[in-house]
């Protein structure tokens, strides 16, 4: 093997060494970070780890297009009252990539369903669920460095308000780690809502876990999934609800996925401002893909995972967010109840 090695070339030589460096450097780091999430997900979630009456429910755009009738609004406040749910993120977009909304045509019924839910469940915020792709992206998006589109977006939440909302719900997608156009759109219509006495909320990307890991999809693929911690914190305040989507994690084990979703719990609580309510997403979907294992990312994992998160910390504006309702089943629901409102 000495001789053999001596006579190839210096560089099948090097070669050789970094595929080596690469099988034993790259899954003893892989399989440390397993341990250590599945070490997240053991241990038994705090007794007083529950509800707090400040959970939410993304909706789909069939409540503000005509498709829904009172006796769904019926249906809806019942379920809602027996669960900790106090908003709902409304898709009353989308939003066109210049920023302007065409309300009277995207939603024809949102007063409708701002005033019946105001009558049906007068504790619950009906908030309005606004977005688009962001550039840079693949296809076509906004861009939220062009002032004029941030104007557009100003324009359009005021428009959404004037619908009878109670507060405005961003999800702009994908934001890079340090845009700071998306940080000054914030800006201006954090203004505009507190003018207006009503809350800015905002779903939030997941907090890079491990290693930078989110430089170097950028470097890659110019696809940052995640935000630094440093970021989060900048966008946490400048609103008054983040919603953070965790889920589409990749996660192959459902003790994984639940010990991933207890770190990312921790990892938010430790920088989001005292006065803004945390929330923590609940895939009530399924999909199974790449990015998406449905056996693993379960609502059941994401419960406990949060609970396991939020150990002892007596932060009470902290909540569970369902994504989202027309896919969510009984099971869902279910699951959701029995973990956080009545385990």
């Amino acid at each position: 093997m000495r001789r053999r090695w001596h006579r190839w070339s210096r560089r099948r030589r090097v070669i050789t060494v970094l595929l080596l460096v690469a099988l034993l450097a790259i899954p003893l780091p892989l399989s440390a970070y397993a341990v250590s999430l599945r070490l997240h997900y053991t241990g038994d979630p705090a007794p007083r780890a529950l509800t707090r009456g400040r959970d939410a429910v993304w909706l789909g755009h069939a409540w503000v297009d005509g498709r829904k009738t009172t006796a769904d609004v019926t249906a809806l406040a019942e379920r809602l009252a027996t669960t900790g749910v106090r908003d709902l993120y409304v898709h009353a977009g989308p939003l066109e990539h210049d920023g302007s909304l065409a309300v009277t045509k995207v939603s024809p019924t949102a007063r409708w369903f701002t005033d019946a839910m105001g009558e049906a469940a007068p504790g619950v915020r009906v908030q309005a669920w606004l977005g688009d792709i962001v550039q840079p992206a693949k296809n076509p998006g906004m861009d939220l460095e062009d002032p004029a589109v941030r104007d557009r977006v100003t324009a359009s939440s005021a428009a959404v308000l004037d619908q009878g909302f109670d507060g405005i719900h961003f999800d702009f997608e994908p934001v890079h780690s340090g845009s700071a156009g998306f940080l000054a759109v914030l800006d201006q219509v954090h203004r505009l809502a507190a003018e207006r006495g009503v809350p800015l909320s905002v779903a939030a990307a997941q907090i890079d876990p491990l290693w930078s890991l989110n430089s170097v999809a950028l470097a890659v693929a110019d696809e940052g999934k995640w935000w630094s911690q440093d970021y989060f914190a900048e966008v946490a305040r400048r609103v008054e609800q983040i919603a953070v989507m965790s889920y589409d994690t990749a996660m192959p084990l459902e003790s994984l996925y639940g010990g991933y979703v207890a770190k990312q719990t921790r990892l938010a609580l430790e920088v989001t401002p005292a006065h803004v309510d945390l929330l923590m997403g609940l895939p009530a979907y399924w999909e199974d893909n790449f990015s998406h294992r449905g056996r693993a990312e379960t609502v059941e994992a994401a419960v406990r995972g949060a609970r396991l998160g939020l150990g002892t910390n007596p932060k009470q504006n902290f909540g569970l967010a369902i994504y989202v309702d027309f896919t969510a089943t009984e099971a869902h629901w279910t699951a959701y109840r029995t973990g956080w409102v009545k385990p």
